[in-house]
């Protein structure tokens, strides 16, 4: 077993893998995009949203993404607007939905260096987390399609089946993030010294700041400079659209997965001398 969670292993005993954990925001980090926003589109497509209903999600969802450094009472209200969708739906129907509509929607959207990354760290027998603010019967879909172990996102209430449009917990957002995972490490006796965190977003530096290996993929300005500014590694997977679309050699795409790869190796082995 590992050390306690969020402190070092003992000097000459780093943890096993097993009690390494790896937590990827999911929107603009495993996916292009915001998932629930894919989710309200399919919706549409099956006219369960309506026009207005999908626009009045849209800005909520809006607000959501550019609300910065927030009130848990006013992001709360604001997560219950954009989720309000749902609202006395039932919670089989909804993730039956889901599933069809990741399949037809959401799957194709994936950033295929990230999704490596996470099974990277998969195949070095490392736990792989998905930690968003989405619903969390979207981010179990999403953990369970990319094989990976599971997912920490925001709860709604449900009552007798059906969900009621208010919220179980706060949000999982910024500073939510950290004390969520910070949570999962005591239940699977994780290390978080030596574990991994990777997201596009500032708002999410907390949970970055709260393992030994944070990583920003598809940063915004704010996460980059950050980043840049302590020395953490930075991955643009952004780039891999322009291959495919413009032809340019896929080689320099690969070298830098081959070298993210090795980053892993090489984090572990100085975390373990640390």
């Amino acid at each position: 077993m590992g050390s306690n969670p969020g402190q070092s292993s003992a000097i000459g005993a780093p943890p096993e893998p097993q009690n390494i954990g790896a937590f990827f925001d999911i929107d603009n980090t495993i996916m292009r995009g915001a998932s629930i926003y894919h989710l309200a589109r399919g919706l549409f497509a099956r006219k369960i949203l309506s026009a207005t209903d999908l626009a009045n999600f849209a800005i909520a969802q809006g607000k959501f993404l550019t609300y910065g450094s927030e009130n848990l009472s006013d992001m709360a209200r604001i997560t219950e607007n954009a989720l309000s969708f749902v609202t006395g739906r039932n919670v089989d129907e909804v993730t039956a939905l889901s599933e069809d509509i990741y399949d037809e929607i959401m799957a194709d959207k994936v950033w295929p260096g990230t999704v490596q990354l996470a099974h990277m760290h998969r195949a070095a027998g490392h736990q792989v987390w998905l930690v968003s603010a989405a619903p969390i019967e979207l981010a179990n879909i999403i953990a369970n399609k990319l094989g990976l172990s599971g997912a920490i996102a925001t709860v709604s209430e449900i009552e007798n089946g059906i969900y009621t449009g208010r919220l179980k917990n706060p949000p999982m957002h910024g500073e939510q993030k950290a004390l969520a995972v910070a949570q999962l490490a005591r239940e699977h006796d994780l290390v978080l010294d030596h574990s991994f965190a990777y997201s596009d977003s500032s708002n999410d530096i907390p949970l970055l700041n709260s393992v030994g290996n944070p990583t920003a993929i598809n940063p915004d300005s704010s996460l980059r400079t950050y980043a840049n500014e302590h020395g953490w590694p930075v991955h643009d997977f952004r780039r891999q659209r322009l291959v495919k679309r413009y032809g340019i050699p896929a080689g320099a795409t690969a070298i830098a997965l081959v070298g993210a790869g090795a980053g892993l190796a090489i984090a572990a082995t100085r975390r373990s001398r640390a």
